[in-house]
């Protein structure tokens, strides 16, 4: 999970490890590049808004590894064509939450993009958030 505010990180790390998913922390879009060349992860939920690589710049250089990976995007802000941007050409899952969210909105959308993406061992969350 990329989180620049501890509080927000912690409180959303703790809920996912609850439900038994394993959080990889970063702490922008290019430390979660890094982190994927490195860990096998079922599902990325990302900010749009992030220093040094924004959630545009990291859903599709990640999904040029992985069409398939479902992607949670979470955001603040969306521009007016912003859903339509974010879903023109993607192949994988993708839901949207908007900030602010109630937690188990944000697991919700976790769970809507994995159906069918399961996998035996535990799930794995890659959180980008600003």
């Amino acid at each position: 999970m990329a989180e620049d505010e501890p509080l927000a990180a912690m409180v959303v790390e703790e809920v996912l490890t609850e439900l038994g998913y394993d959080v990889l922390l970063a702490s922008d879009g290019e430390e979660a590049l890094r982190l994927a060349e490195d860990h096998d992860f079922d599902v990325l939920v990302t900010d749009l808004a992030m220093p040094r690589m924004t959630g545009w710049e990291l859903i599709p250089r990640l999904r040029t590894q992985r069409p398939d990976l479902p992607v949670v995007v979470m955001t603040g802000f969306l521009p007016s064509n912003g859903r339509e941007v974010l879903l023109s050409g993607q192949t994988g899952p993708l839901a949207l939450v908007l900030k602010p969210f109630e937690i188990n909105h944000l697991v919700r959308a976790i769970e809507k993009v994995m159906v069918g993406h399961r996998r035996a061992e535990p799930q794995a969350a890659l959180l980008s958030m600003y």
